[in-house]
């Protein structure tokens, strides 16, 4: 049996339903007042619809897409086809102030769960416009606009799980190198930033992604790369051991499966240093902090494999694409 909880909202699932009413019996023994929903088709807003022909679930936010339009008055608008433009969004610090009466902030943090949840097709365009809360100018509302526009042509799509009986963790990683150089103020240091995306899939299905500028100001597109690499490493590893501990758990025949993992690179010089495990003189600089997945390498519970660009699903986690791309590299990671 497995409980997920969130504050007075829990999800149960167990083999068998007999299993389930008997533990709610003993909570309510306890003194637990406990309401039981025949089955499981809203969570914390998420909606879940089963398909048994496909045998695929497909997890969606309806509700809080056409609040998002509502809040920005765009309930009847055209749809694009993409959510950002090609070019990133820089702090525009000279820009006009931002024209419209919604509340900025507010319909950040609605695109934000809407994006860690069910829609990483929207999460880079979401972290751009989530830079410039404390003063958004009119180039960040037009760009929210854009990503709302986007989303009223796909209201009621998110993500479709299709399980696959290859039993581990696969994870995507891209960088974009020093992509808001042009766009961002010279004397701005981030304009020299490079953005990190990855996305990890689990039996085929997306786990978990991220979009996000690096700290640290790499010196090439394979610093960048290979900064990219560590930073979803950091992530992977303790993801793969749990998923461990619960398959040892709930796992009842022998041998209990192993969780590997493959992570897809598609710059040649990061694939090549990840697997050598040998620092050349002209990268040091990486030192320690980049290379703490060596052991998971040589132990081969970790495979670094080299993939073409037009194979990367990281890539719309990296920048704006044309709709082309954008559509495949969706399809490939969500279904639709």
């Amino acid at each position: 049996m497995i409980i997920f909880l969130y504050v007075d909202d829990c999800g149960i699932t167990s083999p068998t339903m007999s299993e389930i009413d008997a533990f709610l019996a003993r909570m309510r023994i306890k003194g637990f007042e406990l309401t039981k929903d025949e089955g499981f088709s809203e969570y914390l807003g998420i909606q879940f619809e089963q398909n048994t022909t496909s045998k695929s679930i497909a997890m969606t936010q309806p509700g809080l897409i056409n609040k998002i339009l509502k809040a920005t008055d765009l309930t009847t608008c055209k749809p694009n086809r993409t959510p950002t433009h090609q070019c990133g969004l820089a702090t525009d610090p000279d820009g006009l102030p931002m024209e419209e009466h919604w509340n900025y902030v507010s319909v950040v943090g609605m695109l934000l769960y809407s994006s860690t949840n069910t829609r990483p097709d929207i999460t880079f365009a979401v972290s751009q416009v989530a830079r410039f809360c404390s003063n958004p100018k009119k180039s960040h509302s037009q760009a929210i606009k854009m990503i709302v526009r986007y989303l009223s042509g796909t209201v009621n799509n998110g993500i479709t799980f299709s399980p696959t009986e290859n039993f581990k963790l696969d994870m995507y990683v891209d960088a974009d190198f020093a992509g808001l150089h042009g766009r961002e103020p010279q004397d701005n240091p981030i304009s020299a930033h490079s953005r990190t995306g990855y996305i990890i899939f689990f039996c085929g299905c997306p786990l978990m992604w991220k979009s996000q500028l690096q700290t640290k100001t790499a010196l090439s597109t394979f610093g960048a790369e290979y900064v990219a690499l560590s930073s979803g490493l950091r992530t992977l590893i303790p993801l793969q051991r749990v998923l461990q501990d619960m398959v040892n758990m709930l796992e009842h025949h022998s041998p209990t499966p192993t969780v590997h993992s493959e992570v897809f690179e598609d710059n040649s010089s990061a694939y090549l240093l990840a697997n050598n495990q040998r620092l050349p003189n002209r990268s040091l600089h990486l030192n320690v902090k980049y290379h703490h997945f060596w052991e998971q390498v040589c132990n081969k519970t970790i495979k670094i494999s080299q993939i073409i660009t037009t194979e990367q699903r990281a890539d719309f986690l990296t920048k704006g694409l044309s709709p082309q791309v954008f559509e495949t590299i969706r399809w490939y990671n969500q279904g639709w």
